[in-house]
């Protein structure tokens, strides 16, 4: 049923607790897995072509560092994954990935690395379920469900 899932891992608990969901469900359904990590916090006017680089540089840094860990967690599991990482909006480039891989489905977490006014504009997650062209599971951790972390 699932199998090509696509997974948006930004670092936070709530994208961790999706990419196991993921995985586990590759399992399942003898999938594979992919995660894209998307550089939303680029400089929008950037003093100096310098400024977007040192930020670039930065978020591949840190999204390197959380893939090569997810691959790590895939392979425990004996599933393949392939990841990328791309600038841009999350909800924006999943969609694109998702649509042009053919994706089966797409898994992110209920909350990330969000920015205060999700609240009221709505969640990388609130669009992705209006305008996928997949199943979208938006996985809450036990966390998520009792306000607690």
């Amino acid at each position: 049923m699932f199998r090509k899932i696509l997974v948006g891992l930004d670092g936070s608990a709530a994208a961790w607790y999706a990419l196991r969901r993921a995985i586990t469900l590759a399992r399942e359904h003898g999938g594979e897995v992919w995660v894209l990590s998307v550089e939303e916090h680029l400089p929008h006017f950037p003093a100096t072509i310098d400024e977007v680089q040192e930020a670039e540089e930065f978020q591949n840094a840190y999204f390197a560092d959380i893939q090569c860990a997810a691959r790590r967690l895939a392979a425990e599991h004996g599933i393949a994954m392939e990841c990328r990482i791309m600038p841009g909006r999350a909800a924006t480039r999943l969609i694109e990935l998702a649509r042009d891989g053919a994706f089966d489905l797409i898994v992110v977490g209920h909350r990330g690395h969000a920015n205060p006014w999700h609240r009221l504009t709505g969640s990388t997650a609130d669009r992705l379920v209006e305008h996928a062209p997949c199943s979208v599971l938006v996985e809450r951790s036990s966390a998520d469900a009792t306000g607690h972390e």
